[in-house]
């Protein structure tokens, strides 16, 4: 049908596969804790884990899940090929609740559209430009109440659906296929007990992007800081020129950090420094701020300048980690991941977009460990908010160019 949003037969009988999968996944209950200490995060991932399990082994193919919370599945080959890997994660976003998700299927008939059950939660292409491309097409959102999932529930619903085509279909030529669900993508710590060995593909891909034809090879590199304040505790009646309150420790670090250096002023390849999390009382507060830039140099200069602003203020600890690095220096090692997925987007109908990642995914890690993982899109947009979506047209386009990738790897 014109005007619905699907650039191929294919796509449209992928789309609403993709879609039901996604409907299923996104109401199980997966939020990741970056406070617990455990693999996975949480128990409650093992819910959507073990689901997956089931399908692919129900599909016919071999299936296990890990005890660290990893699931692997076989596709095996046709033909004489590489073996490649598709990977996505099943964990959600901490930043707005991922527990009750009740998703919304519905057309979008063009500008402002309220979520049903929180109207102050609306979908806007004057906040969304992108909201506007899809006039016509069949969403899928949450209520208003919740994050949807689609990052990464899509993927993971794209890459069952195109896996579940090629099993329809094996005529279709490919290599042994690897697939990979992970947990705790969301925290950092997706790939920390991924098995690259006895994975065994020469190249991965993440299906973790947004927009329609994107291919990504390209994330920031990432650090995590901890910035412990520590007051003096007095009754507050008897507490001049003795009383040290944590908390105003804690707000002027913050407000000393410069501006122009925070994510909402910040676009392209520029790189910030974001607070996420204030906790702790008068006596004891710890600030975390995730440090981003696709330049080591300059992500080295934002940790520095966060340790000399936490040493003007006083009474402050300050702890950095490494999360991950930019993928591209370990890609560049191998142009044929990334020219096979451009071809395989122009083969679903989409002009391919090379982009760079203003975030992170898993391939910034298994790159780094020795796996190629270039990124492809999945089609959901404002993730990690109420207002998530994603286009179903594009999900039988991501889901399309996984076919024709693994074909590609065959010819």
């Amino acid at each position: 049908m014109e005007g619905d949003g699907y650039r191929s037969d294919l796509a449209r009988e992928l789309g609403p596969d993709a879609r039901d999968r996604l409907v299923r996944y996104a109401q199980v209950w997966t939020t990741s804790d970056p406070d617990s200490d455990t693999a996975p995060s949480t128990e409650r991932q093992l819910d959507l884990q073990r689901i997956l399990v089931d399908e692919l082994r129900e599909l016919g193919l071999e299936a296990e899940l890990t005890e660290h919370g990893v699931v692997y599945g076989t596709l095996p080959g046709n033909t004489d090929a590489p073996t490649i890997g598709l990977v996505a994660h099943v964990d959600v976003s901490p930043d707005v609740s991922g527990e009750n998700v009740k998703p919304q299927v519905f057309r979008y008939d063009g500008g402002a559209h309220p979520l049903p059950a929180e109207p102050s939660q609306v979908l806007d292409p004057a906040e969304w430009p992108e909201l506007g491309n899809h006039v016509g097409h069949e969403l899928v959102s949450s209520d208003g109440t919740t994050l949807l999932g689609a990052d990464d529930k899509a993927g993971v619903a794209e890459i069952m659906a195109a896996v579940a085509y090629l099993l329809r279909n094996p005529d279709v030529p490919h290599g042994t296929v690897r697939i990979a669900f992970t947990p705790d993508e969301e925290i950092g710590r997706g790939v920390d007990n991924f098995d690259v060995a006895a994975f065994g593909a020469e190249v991965a891909y993440t299906l973790d992007g947004s927009d329609a034809g994107q291919i990504q090879d390209e994330t920031f590199s990432a650090l995590e800081a901890r910035v412990h304040f520590r007051g003096r505790a007095v009754h507050p009646g008897y507490a001049k020129d003795i009383l040290v309150n944590a908390i105003r420790l804690a707000a002027d670090f913050v407000a000393a950090l410069p501006r122009e250096l925070s994510p909402e002023r910040t676009e392209e390849r520029d790189g910030f420094i974001h607070p996420t999390r204030i906790h702790g009382y008068a006596e004891n507060v710890e600030v975390r701020m995730i440090l981003r830039d696709f330049d080591e140099e300059k992500l080295e200069s934002y940790a520095e300048l966060v340790r000399n602003t936490a040493a003007q203020v006083g009474g402050a600890e300050v702890e950095i980690r490494r999360q991950y690095r930019n993928m591209k220096q370990y890609l560049d090692e191998i142009p044929r991941a990334m020219e096979l997925a451009e071809e395989a987007v122009r083969r679903a109908g989409l002009e391919p977009k090379r982009d760079l990642v203003r975030g992170g995914t898993d391939g910034s890690r298994l790159s780094e460990m020795g796996l190629p993982t270039p990124n492809v899109f999945t089609g959901g947009q404002q993730y990690h908010s109420q207002r998530e979506w994603v286009c179903v047209a594009d999900m039988g386009a991501a889901a399309e160019t996984i076919v024709h990738l693994v074909q590609l790897w065959a010819e």
